[in-house]
């Protein structure tokens, strides 16, 4: 059993989210009554709380920014609690990932970026607890499959390499199928910039995450070290 203190750490009330749907409350007595779940009817009863206005609501599902700073903690009862927290704190994940946030609300401060798509954050974090997800058996493995998408890539150096500038830096997920040219969103100062092609030159050898990106049409200017792209498409999420 979890201290009753599990998750009151976080400001619930601090977290933005749409007004009428979202409610702190909700996010913070649920997370502690999964987290201190005993059986299967207190587990789902906390679901409950947290799918009902609490992280996402399932009616319309909506997810909030809220789910960002749960995740870690739904984690943590899904290597710790009951199994039927467990099961509960996976679906939430679930859900979390695959829902849509409304307009205004679909972007966090992380610690690498301060308007990062929610969805982008979440597979963040369960890729920081791969190795959990993964002995969790097919419902872990499967999270992880889904988080993949929402690939991430830090970029390191940038060249210029002809009219485009080739990225070196680290990539995070699954980068799109060779021969796809995304289009990619770069976080800079508080403002977005979609870079319209983006391809993938090599990929991370097996058990690395060193790879390279051309970046069409732009100069290694525009890339400035230490940021993070993004897929477009992420940012286009809106309920």
């Amino acid at each position: 059993m979890f201290a009753e203190a599990f998750g009151t750490a976080v400001d619930w009330a601090a977290i933005p989210g749409p007004p009428g749907w979202y409610d702190p409350a909700r996010a913070r007595h649920g997370l502690r009554a999964l987290a201190n779940a005993a059986n299967l009817v207190d587990a789902a009863r906390a679901g409950s709380r947290l799918g009902g206005g609490g992280i996402v609501h399932g009616h319309s599902a909506a997810v909030f920014p809220a789910a960002v700073a749960a995740a870690p903690l739904l984690l943590s009862v899904a290597e710790d609690g009951h199994p039927a927290a467990r099961e509960v704190a996976l679906g939430l994940l679930d859900e979390a990932l695959s829902f849509f946030p409304h307009a205004g609300f679909a972007r966090v401060s992380t610690s690498y970026d301060t308007a990062v798509p929610i969805c982008c954050a979440l597979a963040n974090e369960l890729r920081a607890r791969a190795d959990l997800l993964a002995a969790l058996g097919k419902r872990g493995k499967d999270l992880l499959a889904d988080a993949s998408v929402h690939w991430r890539f830090d970029i390191q150096e940038p060249v210029a390499d002809g009219a485009d500038a080739a990225a070196f830096g680290t990539l995070a997920g699954r980068f799109p199928a060779s021969g796809a040219a995304p289009a990619a969103e770069l976080p800079v100062g508080g403002e977005i910039v979609i870079l319209d092609e983006v391809t993938l030159e090599y990929a991370p050898m097996a058990g690395a995450r060193d790879a390279c990106l051309r970046v069409r049409g732009q100069r290694p200017s525009a890339l400035p070290p230490g940021a993070v792209l993004f897929a477009a498409e992420c940012g286009e999420r809106l309920h």
